[in-house]
């Protein structure tokens, strides 16, 4: 990403927005489809008819997503991190990280 911000116009439930923003212009409008899409598809549900009431459970959804992907990525994390002790375990000590040969 650059320190330049750029302007952006995208369409999220029929309303346009102009987005400002230091991420690349294909970024904010994948951003905002995915927003729209989420928002509509709680729309479609037919549970929910007022677009600022489907907006703040689709903000939800989002972030359950957002906190699913998180937790996922400091699991995997710690797996590779275990992983990385059992291959250093087997490395012969001249080779392993951190110690130099005598």
């Amino acid at each position: 990403m650059t320190n330049r911000k750029s302007s952006v116009k995208v369409t999220i439930v029929g309303e346009e927005y102009t987005i400002r923003s230091d991420a690349p212009p294909e970024h904010t409008r994948a951003v905002a489809a995915h927003v729209d899409s989420a928002i509509r598809q709680v729309m479609n549900s037919g549970s929910v008819v007022e677009t600022h009431k489907a907006a703040i459970l689709a903000a939800l959804q989002i972030t359950d997503e957002l906190f699913r992907a998180s937790s996922s990525a400091t699991d995997l994390t710690g797996e590779i991190q275990a992983l990385e002790g059992e291959v250093k375990r087997l490395l012969p000590p001249g080779k392993r990280p951190g110690k130099q040969a005598s």
